[in-house]
């Protein structure tokens, strides 16, 4: 029997299953294929909500007497975009001048295939591992993440399991393996404030109310002054303006409504809640002493809608996992990793309800770009950081 030793063997096989989110695309089943002789048991439940598309997803364990290590990650990658313009085709796996290319090679697919080059090499040298090691992938990270990790991980809580610690397989490091250590992110929240006007022609405009003007003074409002300075362990809060849209093809007519859609990372400093009151009390106080023109004395008429779910910040604080994780990184490549809380979001933030979690992967300098690949010694360099970290984490 063949056992799933080679991480680039690996990885080649997994970015040839087209996985483009939602899709399961081949890869689960190929994950399946790799786990089942290392003894896991895998399952691969589907999940579903109205209005999004169903979703399917992977849990394998391998149980053992000791704490419980969980690995998560995702399978889905996001679109190649203009295929003509990759220098090889993005499914193909191809490897040139040392590279393996293709969608997903580091985001998040490499990860992935590291992590179980590391528990199969064990397994071919008779090394036991102390204790249960669980994969926990979703075909749902690059899309709207609800029929993913967050259900995954309630519907195995259903079942029973209890995990320990967890590490995130996302491409971490910025230049070189061994940079950086995610311990936690900052929270994300998406608003869209509409402003009411009054349509007319612009050569009347004592007829009109332009909203456009009062979503100038919202968006102002909304920019300055900063959220907040930042704290010990994260960066300032960035408010930023995502998309205006007023939706008004002539030239002649002044609009009745505008839009704009904001996103905001914010720090421990707020929660959810707390931050919404804030841009609430921001806006309230900008309409009214807003107006439309400077000879009106009508309040700026808004509504604010809040989209999606909000993604809470949160911090880990677990010397254990981050100090084994710390001194694997060292070993393999004397580099001391700094300790990160920068970036987007990622499904760590489903995880932490269940256990502390890091995040540690490849470089993503390419990820979700043309020509997205992967350098085949940082393949072997990763395995051998998993492995160690196996070793440190269950000693």
């Amino acid at each position: 029997m063949t056992l799933p030793i080679d991480p680039a063997a690996n990885l080649a096989t997994l970015i040839r299953c087209p996985s483009v989110t939602p899709a399961e695309g081949g890869a689960l089943s190929a994950l399946e294929a790799m786990l089942a002789p290392l003894g896991f048991a895998v399952e691969r439940p589907v999940f579903s909500e109205a209005g999004t598309p169903d979703v399917e997803n992977l849990y394998a364990r391998r149980s053992g007497n000791g704490p419980h290590l969980m690995f998560a990650g995702h399978t889905d990658v996001v679109p190649v975009g203009d295929e003509g313009s990759w220098t090889h085709p993005p499914f193909s796996a191809a490897v040139h001048k040392g590279e393996m290319y293709g969608r997903g090679a580091v985001d998040m697919k490499g990860g992935i295939a590291c992590f179980v080059a590391a528990v199969a090499r064990r397994v071919a040298d008779g090394r036991p591992i102390r204790g249960s090691v669980s994969l926990l992938i979703t075909g749902d990270e690059e899309g709207p993440s609800i029929n993913g990790t967050g259900k995954l991980l309630e519907w195995a809580t259903a079942k029973g399991e209890r995990w320990d610690a967890a590490i995130v397989g996302e491409p971490t490091n910025p230049q070189q393996l061994g940079d950086m250590i995610k311990i936690g992110r900052r929270g994300s929240i998406s608003g869209v404030i509409t402003v009411h006007g009054r349509q007319g022609h612009v050569a009347y405009p004592d007829l009109a109310d332009n909203p456009a003007r009062g979503l100038i003074t919202l968006a102002e409002a909304l920019l300055s002054p900063a959220l907040d300075a930042g704290t010990r362990d994260f960066q300032p809060s960035n408010l930023e303006i995502t998309s205006i849209d007023i939706g008004n093809p002539a030239t002649n007519v002044i609009p009745a409504r505008a839009t704009a859609a904001f996103n905001i990372r914010f720090n421990d400093t707020w929660t959810p809640e707390t931050l919404q009151a804030e841009i609430h009390n921001r806006l309230d106080r900008a309409s009214k002493r807003g107006k439309f023109r400077p000879d009106r004395q009508e309040p700026i008429g808004f509504d604010l809608t809040w989209r999606d779910r909000p993604s809470e910040v949160f911090l880990t604080r677990d010397d254990k996992l981050i100090e084994a994780l710390s001194e694997s990184i060292r070993a393999v490549t004397g580099r001391t990793p700094g300790l990160s809380t920068s970036g987007g979001t990622s499904d760590a933030r489903f995880i932490k309800d269940h256990c502390p979690v890091v995040e540690f992967g490849l470089v993503g300098k390419t990820m979700h770009m043309v020509d997205e690949r992967v350098a085949l010694a940082d393949l072997e360099t990763l395995t051998d950081i998993y492995s160690r970290f196996l070793d440190d984490w269950f000693a």
